[in-house]
């Protein structure tokens, strides 16, 4: 059985019966809002500032997110580039009738410093590059 990072979650969430689809689980759309923030969190301190998420290079929804259930985001850095930065971002939900903790979705996501003028400025030399 798969266990979550160690490190503290970035961003903890409650998932409600306002973010559900007519099925009554939560919309995919919810849970990877909840990831770009995490990960936007991660990247902003890495880049020592504003970001923008450019892309999601890879989605996978390994399971499905319930109301009741405990979001947690985890995000990593797993790499730099001169202005971008790559994270791996992951959910993990503790189910809230079982307290049973499973990864329901990652991905990889890519942001951009951004500068003061708004256009892309390089990340600062730091772990990693």
């Amino acid at each position: 059985m798969q266990e979550p990072p160690r490190q503290a979650p970035v961003v903890r969430q409650l998932a409600m019966p306002a973010d559900t689809n007519p099925a009554g689980d939560i919309f995919g759309g919810w849970l990877l809002a909840q990831m770009d923030v995490g990960g936007g969190i991660v990247a902003y301190e890495r880049a020592g500032g504003r970001t923008a998420t450019v892309a999601i290079d890879a989605m996978t929804f390994h399971k499905p997110v319930f109301v009741g259930d405990v979001v947690s985001i985890y995000a990593e850095v797993t790499g730099t580039g001169r202005s971008s930065l790559t994270l791996q971002v992951e959910a993990w939900a503790r189910r809230g009738r079982t307290g049973e903790t499973v990864k329901v979705t990652e991905g990889r996501f890519t942001y951009v410093a951004i500068g003061p003028d708004g256009k892309p400025r390089a990340v600062p030399a730091g772990p990693g590059r």
